[in-house]
């Protein structure tokens, strides 16, 4: 056993990076690394020098295989059930950080792994990754937010297709159908994640949040009701320094330097 954290942070500036650290076991979802995993998050989420939080797994074989079944296996129809809604948990509290979230798949990503990268705003993929929501094949379903989140980002009918039938698919694949946002050369695999958080730290924090805000918010509303969370977050952010530090660097023909102000 390994002495180091279950969960390594890495800091970029303003972006942090959680890595998985359990490779022995693929990055399973203990109950441990859950907890480890809601403690940072809990940290990140109130932190506002962070701007973006990204997940990525410990060596080259896997992101996440998902839930640890070794210690499931010796759990009780109780305390199973408490591992689902702990990991339930754990997806909500991902889906909710105020800051753009990325999952980097560094390698497989299957069950509760891809549940935990579906509940990020965006999916980063090595070309050589493979994916899928395969609990069918247990005799269970994706419980922890797959059944919900997968027909969001790829649609119903290829949602059924892939859990129902248990399937696997590569990146390419995943791409094609719109599970992941890029796929990436596995041999420069977090460069090329760092240049694309680089992008999204070109945009204003403060604007980055109340955007995600409205997106996520609006599901459910009506139009008129959507568009009233929309004006308040749009209002919320007119007094901020760095709307003023953007008007003024783009009349000064420069790149605005935003403080999350």
């Amino acid at each position: 056993m390994s002495d180091l954290p279950l969960v390594l942070l890495e800091r970029r500036d303003a972006v942090v990076w959680l890595r998985l650290n359990r490779p022995e076991s693929r990055n399973a979802l203990s109950l441990a690394l859950v907890a480890a995993l809601k403690e940072h998050l809990t940290h990140l989420a109130m932190d506002p020098s962070v701007w973006v939080v990204g997940i990525v797994g410990e060596g080259a074989k896997a992101f996440c295989a998902g839930a640890d079944l070794k210690e499931r296996k010796k759990m009780d129809d109780a305390q199973a059930q408490g591992a689902v809604d702990g990991l339930r948990a754990l997806m909500n509290q991902v889906a909710a950080m105020p800051q753009p979230t990325v999952a980097l798949l560094n390698g497989a990503a299957f069950g509760g792994g891809l549940e935990l990268a579906l509940a990020c705003d965006f999916r980063l993929a090595s070309e050589t990754a493979v994916m899928g929501l395969t609990e069918t094949k247990l005799a269970i379903i994706p419980g922890a937010g797959g059944c919900v989140r997968l027909p969001q980002a790829v649609g119903l009918a290829k949602a059924k297709e892939l859990i129902l039938l248990g399937s696997r698919v590569n990146a390419p694949e995943a791409f094609t159908m719109g599970l992941v946002t890029q796929v990436l050369s596995s041999t420069t695999l977090q460069g090329q994640a760092d240049a694309f958080t680089e992008v999204l730290l070109q945009g204003g924090p403060l604007a980055l949040r109340a955007a995600k805000r409205v997106l996520q918010s609006c599901s459910g509303l009506t139009e008129e009701e959507a568009l009233e969370v929309e004006k308040h977050q749009s209002r919320s952010l007119l007094p901020s320094k760095d709307r003023v530090e953007a008007l003024k660097a783009f009349y000064e023909k420069r790149t605005p330097q935003f403080r999350g102000e």
